[in-house]
C-alpha cells in the first residue's frame, strides 16, 4: 500500500489501439478493500483501463502505481506476480488443460500451499469439485468464468480486476457472480475493480464508481451519491 493509503492509483493515462485513442486522461485511486466498479456503454473504455492496469495495453502517457511502485510498463506477468490478479472478459481458461490444471498454473504464483488455496477456490465454487477432472474447454460459460476467477485468486491478488465477469451469462449465474464478488470481498479483504454493463447490479456491491464515456472519466465518486441523470449522461442515453 502507498504512504497514502491507496494500493492502485491510476494518474492520467491515456491508451491507444494504434491510431485510435482509446483512453483520454483517466485516473482512479483505489484503496486496499475497496469495491470499485466502472460502468459505460460499449467502447467506453472499461475493458482497455483494466487491460492497461494489467500490463496487456501500456498507456502512452500517464502513471499507473501499484503499492506506490510504478507498473505501468511491466508486462502481465510481472503486475501478476507482484499481486495484480485480471479475469479478461473472455472465458479467459486454457481450454485443452483439465480444471485442476488451470487452477494449478494460477498457483505458480503465490507461497501459500497450492492445495491450500485451491480448497479456498473449491470452497468458493462448489460446483468446481466434480470437473477437476474435465477440460475446460467443455465447460459451460458459467462454470468457464468460475474456473478464471478461481485461477486469478490462486495468487493471491491484493488487487483483482474482474472484465464483465457475467457477459452472456444467464441470470442464474448472473446472480451467482455478484454474490460471489461480495463473498471474496467479505473473506479476503482484497481490492476489487469490476467493469460492468449491469449498472444496477454493480452499483449494488460497489463502494465507489467511475462512469466512463468514450474514453473519459464522466463522474468519480462513491456509489450511493451517483444520481440516474449523471449514470444517464454518461451512457449518452
Amino acid at each position: 500500500m502507498s504512504a497514502n493509503g491507496y494500493v492502485l492509483e491510476i494518474d492520467d493515462i491515456h491508451t491507444y489501439y494504434g491510431a485510435i485513442h482509446a483512453l483520454k486522461g483517466v485516473s482512479l485511486k483505489v484503496g486496499a478493500g475497496e469495491i470499485v466498479t466502472l460502468i459505460g456503454a460499449n467502447g467506453a473504455g472499461k475493458s482497455t483501463t483494466l487491460r492497461s492496469i494489467n500490463g496487456l495495453n501500456h498507456p502512452r502517457q500517464g502513471t499507473i502505481r501499484f503499492q506506490g511502485e510504478d507498473v505501468s510498463r511491466l508486462p502481465p506477468y510481472e503486475t501478476a506476480g507482484r499481486g495484480i490478479g485480471y479475469v479478461p472478459q473472455e472465458k479467459g481458461t486454457f481450454p485443452t488443460l483439465t480444471v485442476l490444471e488451470n487452477l494449478s498454473v494460477g498457483g505458480m504464483i503465490g507461497q501459500r500451499p497450492r492445495q491450500e488455496r485451491i480448497a479456498e477456490v473449491l470452497e468458493l465454487f462448489p460446483a468446481l469439485k466434480d470437473l477437476l477432472r474435465q477440460s475446460a474447454g467443455t465447460l459451460s460459460g458459467g462454470e468457464s468464468r468460475m474456473v478464471a476467477c478461481g485461477r486469478a485468486l490462486m495468487q493471491d491478488p491484493k488487487v483483482l480486476l474482474l472484465d464483465e465477469p457475467t457477459a452472456g451469462l444467464s441470470p442464474l449465474y448472473v446472480d451467482l457472480f455478484f454474490e460471489k464478488i461480495k463473498e471474496i470481498h467479505k473473506t479476503r479483504g482484497v481490492a476489487i475493480v469490476l467493469a460492468e454493463q449491469n449498472a444496477t447490479k454493480a452499483l449494488q456491491v460497489a463502494d465507489r464508481v467511475m462512469v466512463l464515456s468514450l474514453g473519459e472519466a464522466f463522474a468519480v465518486k462513491d456509489a450511493a451519491e451517483l444520481t440516474t441523470s449523471q449514470l444517464k449522461e454518461g451512457y449518452r442515453i
